[in-house]
C-alpha cells in the first residue's frame, strides 16, 4: 500500500486500518517507517523488506500467507513496486494463487505528471536512470518519443540530467521539474529545456526529491 511522499495527511484511513489490522508490515526502512506508524500509533510488528534483502525475504513472506497471516507491504514513500521493492513479493504471491490487494494513494509520478500542465493521456515511466552505462542511450531514445516521459531524479544529479537532456534532445522541449511533491517546499519549475536547467543552475535551494516530466518530441505549448 502506498504511503504519504511527505504530507503525513495523505494516509488514507483504510490504509491505516489495514495496517492496524495486519499481522505483519513488510517496510522498505523499518525506522523510516517507524515515524509513520508511531504517528497513527500502529502497533503491528514490522521487519525490513528492501531492494538488498528482497530476493531473499520473499519465500518468508509467502509462508507466512500461506499460513493465513496478513502481510501488509510498505515502502519509505509512495506505491511499493514503482521504483521500490515490491513487484517479486507480487508476482509469487499471485503464482501461489494468494489474493492481492492493492490500495490507492500517494505516487510522486502520477502526482507530478497532473502537476506539470505537459499532456497526461500518454506517458512514459522511466523512474531512475542508470548513474553511468546506459544512461545516455536512454535519453538518446527520447528523441523522438511523442509520448510525455517522467523520470526520477536525485539533489546530486538533477542538474547533471537536464544537462544531458539538453545536450542529446532539442533545448525546446517543453519540461517540468517538480520537487519535494506535497512538502513545504514544493516546487515547479516549467518550461523549455534551456531555460529550466538555467534557472535549476541558479537556484540556491535546489534540494529534495524531484519528479522530470518532459513533453513529447512534437508538443507545442
Amino acid at each position: 500500500m502506498p504511503t504519504p511522499i511527505g504530507n503525513l495527511g495523505d494516509f488514507t484511513l483504510r490504509a491505516q486500518e489495514i495496517l492496524q489490522e495486519a499481522d505483519l508490515i513488510a517496510c522498505e526502512d523499518t525506522r523510516t517507517s517507524g515515524h509513520l506508524l508511531k504517528h497513527y500509533n500502529i502497533s503491528t510488528p514490522t521487519v525490513a523488506f528492501h531492494q538488498h534483502n528482497e530476493h531473499k525475504k520473499v519465500q518468508d513472506l509467502i509462508n507466512r500467507l500461506l499460513s493465513g497471516q496478513v502481510v501488509a507491504l510498505i515502502s519509505d514513500a509512495g506505491m511499493p513496486g514503482i521504483s521500490d521493492p515490491g513487484f517479486l513479493i507480487t508476482r509469487e504471491a499471485h503464482k501461489q494463487k494468494i489474493p492481492v490487494v492493492a490500495l490507492p494513494g500517494a505516487n510522486a509520478a502520477i502526482t507530478a505528471l497532473a502537476a506539470s500542465g505537459l499532456p497526461s493521456d500518454r506517458f512514459v515511466y522511466e523512474g531512475f536512470l542508470p548513474h553511468k552505462k546506459g544512461r545516455v542511450s536512454r535519453i538518446q531514445a527520447w528523441q523522438e518519443e511523442d509520448k510525455t516521459v517522467i523520470v526520477y531524479e536525485s539533489t546530486h544529479r538533477i542538474l547533471k540530467l537536464l544537462t544531458q537532456m539538453e545536450e542529446h534532445l532539442s533545448g525546446e522541449r517543453y519540461v517540468a521539474v517538480i520537487r519535494e511533491i506535497s512538502k513545504t517546499f514544493e516546487e515547479i519549475i516549467r518550461g523549455k529545456l534551456t531555460d529550466v536547467r538555467q534557472i535549476c543552475e541558479e537556484h540556491k535551494q535546489l534540494k529534495g526529491e524531484f519528479v522530470v516530466v518532459l513533453a513529447g518530441f512534437d508538443y507545442e505549448d
